[in-house]
Parts: C-alpha cells; structure tokens; sequence
C-alpha cells in the first residue's frame, strides 16, 4: 500500500501495526501527520512505527518513544579502521579471502549479476538453522526484489574466477550507508568471501566520508560475534509508536504492543534458538547441518 509517495506494510491480529517497509532507508518528517494520512487512507493495523534518522539523537516530547539497538561501524579512514579498529584474527580473515583467489568487485547491476544472486540463494534452502526465505526464488523476483535506490545503491560481488560466492548491496544515506544485503555461498565459507566483502564496504563507506556503516539489528549468539570481530558495536535509535485504534492506544498504554518473543528471557530465548535448528536438522537432514556454521566458524568465517 502507498501512502503520500511511501510503500507501508501493516500486519494483522490482535497486535496489528503499520510500518514503513523501508526503514532505515526511508523516513517520515512527521510521524504524527502521517499517523492521520494512514487512518485516512483505511491502513489495516492498530498503530503505526517509525524511526527517527539514525544520526538524529534528540527525542521529540509527547510521544511514545522507545530505544531499537542497531549494529554500526564508526568509520574515519580506512587505513585506521583496518590497524586501529580490527583484531589481528579479522585482518587474517580478509587476508585469506585474498590467498585463496576471492576478488571483491563493484558490479554493475545487469542480469548476469542478478543471475549470481540467484544461484547464490539456492544453493541451500536451510540458513542459520532455519529455512531461507529466498530459497527458490526466480530471476524475475529476485531482480525485483533489488531495484529499489538505484541512484543510493552499490553492488559488490565477491569473485572465486568467474564465479559469484558472494555479494553486497551497500545503500548509501545521509552520513550513514546500510548492509540492505549481504550473503555468501556456504560452501565456500572457507575462503572467507564475507569478511572481504564487509572491508571492501568499509573502504568504499570511508572515501565517501561516511560516519556510520549499519549492519542491521544488534545481535547476539553467532552473527553478533562475526558483527563484533568486524568492529560493529551496539548504538541506539529512537523508535515512536502512535495509536490508530482505541484497542491500539489500550496496547501501548499497557506496553503489549510487542511481540510474544520480546518478553522472552534472554536465556530461555538462546534455549529455544538452540532447539529450533535441532529440530530444523531433524526435519530437513543434510542441509540444515551444511547450512548451520559450528562455533568457531561463526566467529571467525562470519555469516553464511
């Protein structure tokens, strides 16, 4: 659904919501007036959620605001992020990717790059002990799925020869450029093609003078160590809710507008993460096992 010129997404049930379905990359100037151009315009949900600009620290009053941890590299130079910033083990990572042949490219974004995307995502319908939702997908919907910001967006492919093992789509912001994607083969997790990816970003981010490179939520277990050994640290911004229902007002005065999940123990959430690629590896075999990294791989060879 469109409204005044920006794509929404609203989810339904008892905690239906509205949201802009790109943030991070898009904005609204004023939350509250866009609230009421929503209900005008019959949007299904019981309140709406936005973001404030991630450099944009000051809260506005009145407002149900609430802090979402993200993921960020503050960058300056690239020569101080690779001998200041990195360890010694993440330096070696990208060094290897190096020595085993992989070539991190700019790409123009044609159908024979879109065609590398494509065999990238099926190569296993498993990712980190669950199913990959882009598993499957065809040429036509996969090119779809990655035109949006073609002035903002820089493609980088990680090469072994010819071949396409991984890739990046960097959207450049205001003073902060975001990871839309990034992905590699899993079988050739060896080679280390993420972590070249990721310096590559880096470099690109620092001769544009970006101060923030944004890698998605802050997270935790696997992917949040391979985030912390490329220097991403945790950094906050500020997320508003306003109702557009009576029962959504009810929810957020009661502070039950988020999901089950979020009220979850941290501990008992590690325990159910654990328990669901078990049984994800008893329902789907091999390729749940291919498609779950062991610990050290997570560290050190990042994201399949």
């Amino acid at each position: 659904m469109i409204v005044e010129g920006i794509e929404i997404v609203s989810t339904g049930g008892l905690r239906g919501y509205v949201r802009l379905r790109a943030e991070y990359y898009e904005y609204v100037p004023d939350g509250v007036a866009f609230a009421a151009a929503l209900r005008k315009a019959g949007a299904r949900g019981h309140w709406f959620t936005w973001l404030q600009p991630t450099l944009d620290q000051v809260r506005k009053p009145g407002l149900h605001a609430e802090t979402e941890s993200i993921s960020v590299v503050p960058l300056s130079t690239f020569e101080h992020y690779w001998k200041k910033q990195l360890n010694d083990k993440t330096r070696n990572m990208v060094r290897k990717a190096g020595k085993a042949g992989v070539e991190v490219r700019v790409c123009e974004f044609d159908d024979k790059f879109v065609q590398g995307i494509v065999e990238i995502y099926n190569e296993n319908p498993m990712r980190q002990g669950k199913p990959f939702a882009h598993y499957g997908e065809d040429f036509e919907t996969v090119k779809r799925g990655h035109e949006s910001y073609p002035e903002r967006s820089v493609f980088l492919g990680a090469f072994h020869g010819e071949r396409m093992i991984g890739f990046i789509k960097l959207v450049h912001g205001d003073g902060v450029s975001n990871l839309m994607q990034i992905i590699s083969m899993i079988g050739e997790r060896d080679k280390a093609p993420t972590n070249a990816l990721i310096s590559k970003a880096v470099e690109l981010c620092c001769e544009r003078g970006v101060k923030y490179l944004h890698y998605g939520l802050w997270s935790k277990r696997g992917l949040g160590d391979f985030k912390k050994h490329h220097r991403f640290e945790q950094y906050d911004v500020v997320r508003y809710f306003t109702p557009l229902t009576l029962w959504g007002r009810f929810l957020l005065a009661c502070r039950l507008h988020k999901p089950v999940q979020e009220y979850v123990p941290d501990f008992a959430r590690d325990g159910l993460v654990a328990l669901r690629a078990r049984w994800n590896t008893l329902r789907y075999g091999k390729s749940a096992k291919q498609a779950t990294p062991a610990p050290a791989q997570d560290k050190a060879g990042g994201p399949a």
